[in-house]
């Protein structure tokens, strides 16, 4: 059995997640016209995994016994490789950010409908009027870029992001299963692997359609480098960490919660770094959205706070 995770306060974890998780929308968007987004995140898994092979020799962890590893590269290619494989994939193809936005407003929601029946978690009253507002809040935030005109995308296109969300919702859920008793770093180092294979699938499948005459794309720089060892370190190191260590310690959906939080920060992130428009609307969305997570996870502390 693995140690608890956090001796910090217990808001501080939670904290720390969604502003590094909130990161992610603007890595992405810098590393558009710098790299084929599949190979990035095939780098971006290798960095992260050998972060925590590194971290689990360093501290002398137990490795799992390897007739589990295939339950932890499950995890990992759902919850990171297949999510952000399609995630980004969806997007490079045409479907809007402020569309994504609102499928990911989704996965809480899901995620605590599908723990109802393979978790046997019952979400409280409170859980779910959090999770509604949570939704409302991601609504209001993109609204602004939504009126400002969406093109017709396919529908292969859009199921393309709701496969992302699935997969991260049972990526999630996966962390509630046996491994959970794993230690939570050599179980991380399984995951990224799992997500690597993934990630490197795609590469191999765009070689093999491109042929030699269509080389990936990766213009080496300061700032590709930058967002790389930030993905790699911050977003599939500690941010994948501090998720999956919330959700073995509480209710798979109060800690899904907190990604309802990711858009509101992220476009405040965005108006701070690109001068990006913040307006009413988004400001009352963050505001809502706020109101949402605190709802579930107040909560989740007074369930945690019981159960003592």
């Amino acid at each position: 059995m693995s140690r608890p995770v956090f001796a910090a306060p217990a808001w501080l974890p939670s904290l720390a997640f969604v502003l590094v998780w909130s990161t992610g929308f603007i890595v992405g968007k810098a590393i558009v016209p710098l790299a084929d987004t599949s190979l990035f995140l095939l780098a971006r898994f290798a960095v992260a995994g050998l972060m925590f092979v590194a971290w689990t020799l360093a501290a002398g962890a137990a490795w799992p016994p390897l007739r589990d590893a295939p339950r932890h590269l499950l995890a990992g290619a759902l919850m990171q490789g297949v999510y952000l494989c399609a995630g980004y994939g969806a997007v490079a193809q045409g479907l809007p950010p402020a569309i994504m936005a609102l499928l990911g407003a989704l996965q809480p929601l899901l995620t605590a409908l599908l723990a109802i029946p393979l978790l046997k978690e019952l979400p409280s009253r409170r859980t779910w009027q959090g999770l509604a507002l949570g939704a409302l809040g991601v609504a209001l935030v993109v609204a602004p870029a939504m009126q400002a005109g969406v093109q017709p995308v396919s529908p292969w296109i859009v199921l393309l992001g709701v496969l992302a969300i699935v997969s991260i919702t049972m990526g999630t859920l996966l962390q509630k299963s046996a491994i959970a008793t794993s230690d939570l770093r050599a179980s991380s180092a399984w995951q990224n692997l799992g997500a690597m294979l993934v990630a490197g699938v795609m590469v191999a499948a765009m070689l093999a359609t491109g042929g030699a005459g269509a080389p990936l794309h990766w213009e080496g720089g300061m700032l590709l480098w930058a967002a790389l060892a930030w993905a790699g370190l911050g977003l599939s190191g500690g941010g994948t960490w501090l998720l999956v260590g919330l959700v073995r310690r509480g209710q798979a959906a109060n800690a899904a919660a907190l990604m309802f939080l990711a858009p509101p920060l992220a476009a405040a992130q965005a108006w701070l770094l690109f001068g990006q428009g913040l307006g009413a609307v988004q400001a009352l969305g963050m505001a809502v959205a706020g109101a949402g997570v605190w709802l579930c996870q107040s909560q989740g502390r007074q369930r945690h706070a019981e159960a003592r």
